[in-house]
């Protein structure tokens, strides 16, 4: 059987490849399409689409988080694999392969998930407050294997002001290990350093071509070791990134009007969902809108529709058309126009921001931040506070990161919505030189694109599985 690799390279677009000359010369030893992604765009319910074969409305992965109803509290970036409904890819592998082998390096919801080798990033929450990088690795005894020779997980290049290249050279390196010391029919890699300097400064910066060429150098030697080994390679990208411009507030909204609610502790406010009669889950370019009482839902989604930048508010009937109506999404979902996107925001006065809106907190967060990819440009003093509180950590002191902006005007780049043109629709490549019946109706029709849910039918056909 033909292993394969399959690279998540987060934010892979006609342009970013025009830069990336590696993976270019992959392509052109086999075959390329542009991918029909689902609502929203985003990492958590693409992935779950790929590795499944399922829309959002029947893997229930509706962004990356949502309001857990029956616990009253909003949660992005979970871990747990038992969150995504559906059979996975070597799941169904090992119904015709019983003893199939399957290893995922940093693809999402990985906890619990039945592949043979796990790694993911798990910080280390000490009982003093402080964090430490570290990465959950199964089975055990691979972790020590893994920090001995790469160092511990750069947790702080994964995420944050000081994202770089370094998080994804490491998830490289783990990835080339795995492929020489071990015998698996299916090793996966999250590779996200397209999504820093695109959300940064814009997909169309020079800074954005940089991190493409970069990417592909670090790329580089693990797909030599995949050619060499007669490993297949896949690579797709969850979407694609396009300019941004107009951040939208619509959780202020709806406290002005009346529908939000929150409350107070040590003079800061927090978001009370338990109270709000509607909030939004904001999600880059979608929005998830929580209304209690059913008779508002109308009233709400009128509301929401007068809001510039928003471009489509969707009940649950709307829902069902671009396959996201489940039971976890909000009553309405919201669609911003292009160039625009959701904050989280819901505080009227800065002043009174909850403390984690200063810091680089994703789980505690009601809605996605990009804004955490900044050092605050209004501080003149905001990198020199975080070096020392580095100080402050490596004494065993506590301390507090409180250096990211209150201002959403500073993110050049998103996505969420539906591309609108060939510069933000995601590649697949894939260096096989024959393509499989399972998507050939599409690569075969140049205006076609390649669904991401037909993603698991092309890995199970490339080996045979199918």
């Amino acid at each position: 059987m033909t292993p394969v690799l399959l690279l998540d390279v987060v934010g892979l677009t006609a342009r970013a490849l025009s830069h990336m000359p590696r993976l270019r010369r992959l392509a052109g030893a086999g075959w390329q399409s542009e991918l029909a992604t689902v609502l929203p765009a985003v990492t958590c319910s693409v992935q779950s689409s790929m590795l499944t074969g399922l829309m959002p409305a029947q893997h229930g992965v509706v962004g990356n988080g949502w309001y857990f109803r029956e616990l009253g509290d909003v949660y992005l970036w979970r871990q747990h694999n038992r969150l995504v409904g559906g059979e996975k890819l070597w799941e169904a592998a090992r119904g015709k392969e019983p003893d199939y082998v399957a290893d995922n390096v940093c693809w999402w919801y990985a906890m619990g998930m039945s592949t043979d080798v796990t790694v993911t990033p798990r910080p280390i929450y000490h009982a003093d407050g402080r964090k430490s990088a570290d990465a959950y690795v199964r089975p055990a005894a691979l972790h020590d294997e893994l920090v001995g020779r790469f160092g511990d997980f750069p947790l702080f290049t994964y995420w944050g002001p000081t994202a770089s290249i370094a998080s994804t050279r490491w998830i490289v390196d783990v990835t080339r290990h795995l492929l020489r010391t071990r015998d698996a029919q299916l090793t996966t890699a999250y590779l996200p350093h397209l999504d820093y300097d695109l959300q940064r400064f814009g997909p169309d910066s020079p800074e954005a071509d940089r991190a493409a060429a970069e990417l592909d150098a670090a790329l580089a030697p693990l797909l030599d070791d995949a050619e060499a080994a007669g490993v297949t390679v896949v690579a797709v990208a969850e979407y694609g990134i396009g300019p941004a411009d107009r951040p939208v507030d619509i959780n202020r909204l709806l406290r002005r009007e009346g529908y939000l609610e929150v409350y107070t502790q040590d003079g800061r406010e927090q978001l009370d969902p338990w109270t709000s009669r509607a909030f939004a889950v904001a999600d880059h370019q979608v929005a998830h809108v929580y209304v209690t009482d059913p008779a508002d839902v109308a009233r709400v989604a009128g509301l929401l529709r007068t809001v510039p930048g928003v471009d489509e508010v969707l009940d649950r009937e709307a829902q069902a058309r671009y396959g996201i109506d489940h039971e976890r999404a909000g009553e309405l979902v919201v669609v911003a126009e292009p160039g625009a996107w959701f904050t989280y925001y819901f505080w009227l006065d800065d002043d009174r921001a909850p403390e984690y809106a200063r810091g680089v907190d994703i789980h505690r967060k009601p809605g996605y931040d990009p804004a955490e990819l900044f050092f605050d440009p209004a501080d003149p003093l905001a990198k020199a506070k975080a070096g020392l509180n580095l100080v402050r950590k490596k004494l065993g002191l506590r301390y507090a990161m409180s250096t990211v902006p209150l201002d959403g005007s500073y993110v050049r780049g998103t996505h969420g919505r539906l591309p609108d043109s060939s510069a933000d629709t995601p590649l697949l490549l894939c260096s096989a030189p024959q393509v499989p019946s399972a998507v050939s109706r599409w690569v075969e029709d140049d205006a076609a694109q390649v669904p991401v849910t037909a993603v698991k039918d092309l890995v199970l056909d490339l080996q045979g599985l199918r």
